[in-house]
């Protein structure tokens, strides 16, 4: 382990000094707990971060609602389903 000496403005020594008090812990294991945070989600220039990319569309099937042959009893079943699903199916919506 390396010891060193930094510096620090009177308010956030005192405010540090707070907050290790309150977890009782000393004040350089704060400092080591912040900085082990800040290193582990800050990226670093060597790091690869990949690039955000669109998610893969999912396949809807079809585009036409009618093409089941059961296709009215699917539509008034989601229709209950989704109101089921809903803890206000059958209470007045604007109350």
């Amino acid at each position: 382990m390396k010891r060193t000496q930094i510096q620090l403005p009177d308010w956030l020594f005192a405010a540090a000094r707070d907050v290790a008090e309150e977890k009782e812990i000393s004040l350089a294991e704060l400092v080591r707990r912040g900085l082990e945070y800040m290193l582990a989600v800050t990226p670093r220039a060597g790091d690869q971060v990949a690039k955000w990319q669109l998610p893969q569309p999912h396949s809807l099937e079809s585009n036409d609602p009618f093409i089941a042959p059961d296709w009215r009893e699917q539509v008034h079943t989601d229709r209950l389903r989704v109101a089921e699903d809903n803890e206000q199916y059958g209470t007045d919506p604007e109350s």
